[in-house]
């Protein structure tokens, strides 16, 4: 069952700070429990969208967005009223598997590790990828202890891999042997994701791990660790994050589909382009120094695509990587998975 909250993003994501795409972006944890809040705000006076549409007018879209940094654009272009523009109410549900919320038909449309999408939907679930997120390459990063320079220098230490069989162990495992390092001549360990995985790292209990932003950047600054990998060097067709929907709703509510993927390519442009705006909204909701606030997204505006098509030839050797790792058993058909119908128009 999805619970409804009905407290303020912000307060969540300080609360749950800072999961990143396909981790979502790479998070394939289990944890069903589901919240949901409602999104704010007006219409934007910078927009040249048309004008809001009254509340009677506005069509209900539950909407599983990423938690934390990966999701936080779309929570910045709901207070700028981008997604009333485009008619519709939605209501944020919170959840680190949106899966069964989706199968249960709880859960509208979500934000999806493309792996996590593509094994799912292949074994039967009721859902479809719609479109690809603002970012479909691993913003994952491999740091260490200060005193450990090279990835060569791993081998016998205990490595962060987040949480198994996610985007993020697949990553750990292919930056390691493509270094020489076998999965046995590591200790990998489940350390979970972000502010869990940096203090893992800064209390001893691992080398080094696989983490997001701005973490990264944090340790730099701090001095607490240093960059020894960026992720998509090693994958970078790797595929990490996706739109879904459940199939019933895209059948019944298939305006409501493209006025979503509108209203969440329209938020992240925005967001891109108002860089300095967006960084002001980001930091009254993640309470963290500025300074690596600004060196995290310069870091990563290369990955800042938001190009909505899929290309599927990055899901079949995002499949085959998979297969390699022992993640997937199969390689499913990617024609019975996609559906690009309501893809925003470029």
């Amino acid at each position: 069952m999805v619970k409804r909250n009905k407290k303020r993003m912000g307060t969540m994501l300080m609360s749950l700070f800072a999961l990143i795409l396909f981790a979502g972006c790479g998070n394939n944890a289990t944890n069903n429990a589901t919240t949901a809040a409602p999104a704010s705000g007006g219409s934007s006076p910078n927009s040249t969208s048309a004008p809001a549409a009254s509340s009677q007018q506005l069509q209900k879209v539950k909407y599983a967005a990423f938690n934390g940094v990966s999701g936080m654009a779309v929570q910045f272009g709901a207070e700028k009223g981008f997604f009333k523009e485009e008619g519709l109410d939605v209501e944020f549900i919170s959840t680190q598997n949106p899966v069964p919320g989706l199968t249960s038909k709880d859960i509208d449309i979500a934000d999806l590790a493309t792996t996590q999408a593509i094994v799912a939907a292949g074994k039967g679930a009721p859902l479809k990828i719609v479109s690809s997120m603002f970012r479909t390459k691993g913003a994952f990063y491999l740091i260490a202890r200060p005193e450990i320079q090279k990835i060569e220098d791993l081998k016998g230490k205990k490595v962060g891999a987040a949480v198994f069989g996610s985007g993020l162990d697949v990553y750990t495992q292919v930056i390691l042997k493509k270094h020489g390092l076998a999965k046995n001549d590591v200790t990998l360990i489940a350390n979970g994701v972000n502010d869990a995985a940096f203090a893992s790292l800064t209390s001893g209990q691992v080398d080094a791990t696989i983490i997001h932003e701005p973490f990264v950047s944090l340790a730099e600054l701090s001095g607490k660790a240093t960059l020894l990998a960026k992720g998509w060097d090693y994958l970078p067709n790797f595929h990490t994050g996706v739109l879904v929907s459940q199939n019933d709703f895209i059948a019944k509510h298939p305006d409501a589909v493209e006025k979503l993927l509108r209203a969440y390519f329209k938020s992240q442009e925005y967001a891109k382009s108002h860089l300095d705006e967006y960084k002001k909204f980001f930091l009254t909701q993640v309470k963290i120094d500025p300074a690596a606030v600004d060196k995290a997204f310069e870091r990563e505006m290369v990955l800042w695509e938001n190009k909505p098509d899929v290309n599927r030839q990055s899901l079949q050797e995002t499949q085959q990587t998979q297969l390699e790792l022992g993640f997937q058993d199969q390689i499913y058909d990617i024609d019975k998975i996609l559906d690009l119908r309501y893809v925003p128009k470029q």
